[in-house]
């Protein structure tokens, strides 16, 4: 758009008279009644949802009444409920013009800056999950997000999902000129960000199964409107609220770290919320025995599952920059300057993020990893704060978005009621870390072995040796047949890849409490104990401007 473009005349909001400029990306009015010259208002379009002929009432129902000489202006206006959340909601003002042919006019100069403007998305593929939380996402959808893409000028293609329908089209189809949405929950947000990311890294040629090779950034963004469990949404706006997640979409977006998981030369997993061992691994295990309580499940396999039970293994972590960070800084991301800092940090050589093809990650220094020994409760990674409902500050309070690092949290054997009382800490506000048998560490990379004492009984199938810290990988040459994203979902398979002779899942049947746990990934099983796991900045854009103080 030109930015010179300038638009200025008298309009009526009500019975009184403003002077009001529309200049680049800026539109202010200001009451020219002499009680109250001062009071302007100023809006920037960026903060614009859209512009109707008329006075327009968009939701719940759209009613219209047709005047010559009104239209009706859209922004976003912010409400905190408790200590819930900002939600967000649609406000308008409407105008009175001198003429019809000013209306007109400027109408078109609003949704001509709105079209132009940088951050706005413009098409929109988007996928619904039929089947998911109370099965209202269709429902959700047509009531309240689409009358709000409508009203953006946003054009959607609409999708109903079925089982890796969402990976399949963004792996095969022409995607040029769109973005993607997803109405559903972690699940569905899981298969599309495999999705994208195995298009991207077939675009450019690179394996995505290879733990040493960084990752291309994908060009496309992802939304999210809840309709089902979803924590990433929570901890990347506040709120489960498919209007705000509407109006984040439309307004904003901001990067996202990912992780990547990796055994041996098996088919790469990506996480963006937690990747967890031990408690969090059986809980997510037994609660799949479950399904049919809902959400109740994970609550009923988490009180099941607390047992004095600990699992041995190895952590090797390579730590991030103290300098820059720390998960014990007390600092939340929240229009955060740490992840504005780490753009220029992460990707020197070019503005543009998706240029970026290097990384330190690769030429680090073996002497830099740490490494752990022992037996954990849980062992987990996260890439944010991943808060939720019951837990409002999250694993991880001080964790960021898009720094390029995870926190790791190691949780060492301790008794039940210890245990308890860690759990217990993150439904307030008390410090998680702050108990002798927790340490947590702000890491680039960790990788995860079965100690000795794992060893008896138990073997894992294409598992490395021992003596494979190189974590080497032989990857074919084809990215498309050997990609990760388009194996994922489908390897059900579980108990052909599992172990000899106890299975990993066995319950508080078993009379042989297991030597190992699961690994959680972002809420799917993975089918091996041992891996590398590595975070890519900035790998993602999401469609939200983040957590509001």
């Amino acid at each position: 758009m030109d930015t010179e473009l300038r638009l200025e005349s008298t309009l009526w909001i009500r019975s009184r008279r403003h002077r009001a400029v529309l200049t680049g990306w800026h539109f202010n009015w200001t009451e020219v009644d002499k009680k109250s010259r001062n009071k302007k208002t100023w809006v920037p379009v960026s903060e614009v949802i859209g512009v109707e002929e008329g006075r327009v009432q968009i939701l719940p129902h759209k009613l219209v009444e047709d005047t010559d000489k009104d239209f009706t202006f859209y922004i976003k206006r912010c409400s905190r409920v408790g200590s819930s959340g900002v939600l967000w909601r649609l406000g308008q003002t409407q105008f009175t013009c001198p003429s019809r042919v000013l209306r007109d006019q400027w109408i078109k100069h609003l949704q001509t800056a709105l079209k132009t403007h940088p951050l706005r998305p413009n098409r929109l593929v988007v996928f619904i999950n039929p089947f998911g939380g109370k099965k209202k996402g269709q429902q959700i959808y047509d009531s309240v997000v689409a009358p709000l893409f409508e009203l953006a000028g946003i054009s959607s293609h609409v999708i109903t999902h079925r089982a890796n329908q969402a990976r399949d089209y963004l792996l095969k189809k022409d995607l040029t000129g769109f973005d993607v949405v997803c109405v559903g929950g972690d699940g569905m947000f899981s298969e599309i960000l495999h999705g994208l990311i195995g298009r991207t890294q077939q675009e450019a040629g690179l394996c995505e199964n290879d733990p040493t090779v960084t990752l291309q950034p994908c060009p496309l963004h992802i939304g999210i409107i809840p309709a089902s469990t979803d924590c990433v949404c929570y901890a990347t706006v506040g709120v489960i609220d498919p209007v705000t997640s509407a109006l984040h979409i439309i307004i904003d977006s901001q990067p996202l770290d990912v992780s990547a998981v990796h055994h041996s030369s098996s088919s790469v997993h990506y996480s963006v919320s937690l990747v967890g061992y031990g408690f969090y691994g059986d809980v997510l295990a037994q609660s799949e025995k479950h399904r049919w309580m809902g959400p109740l499940r994970y609550d009923y396999s988490a009180v099941v599952y607390l047992s004095n039970r600990s699992y041995a293994g190895i952590v090797h972590y390579l730590p991030a920059d103290p300098l820059l960070s720390s998960p014990r800084d007390k600092t939340r991301c929240l229009a955060c300057s740490v992840c504005s800092r780490s753009t220029e940090r992460l990707f020197p050589y070019s503005a543009d993020s998706a240029s970026m093809c290097s990384s330190h990650l690769n030429h680090s220094d073996p002497e830099e990893w740490v490494s752990v020994k022992g037996r954990f409760k849980c062992i987990s990674l996260t890439c944010m704060s991943s808060s939720c409902p019951k837990s409002p500050l999250g694993l991880s309070p001080s964790a960021h978005l898009a720094d390029g690092t995870g926190d790791l949290i190691l949780v060492r054997d301790t008794n039940l009621l210890s245990f308890l009382k860690f759990l217990y800490r993150h439904t307030n506000s008390e410090d998680q870390f702050d108990l002798p048998f927790v340490e947590v560490h702000r890491v680039k990379a960790f990788r995860f072995f079965l100690s000795s004492e794992d060893g008896e009984g138990y073997k894992e199938v294409d598992s490395p040796s021992a003596k494979s810290d190189k974590m080497t990988t032989v990857c074919s040459a084809d990215p498309v047949t050997t990609s990760g994203s388009q194996q994922h979902l489908v390897e059900n398979d579980f108990d052909k890849k599992q172990k000899t002779p106890t299975s990993l899942l066995c319950g508080l049947c078993c009379r042989k409490r297991p030597s190992v746990s699961v690994w959680n990934c972002d809420g799917e099983l993975l089918p091996y104990t041992e891996i590398h796991c590595r975070v890519h900045g900035q790998l993602v854009r999401l469609y939200a401007r983040g957590i509001e103080d």
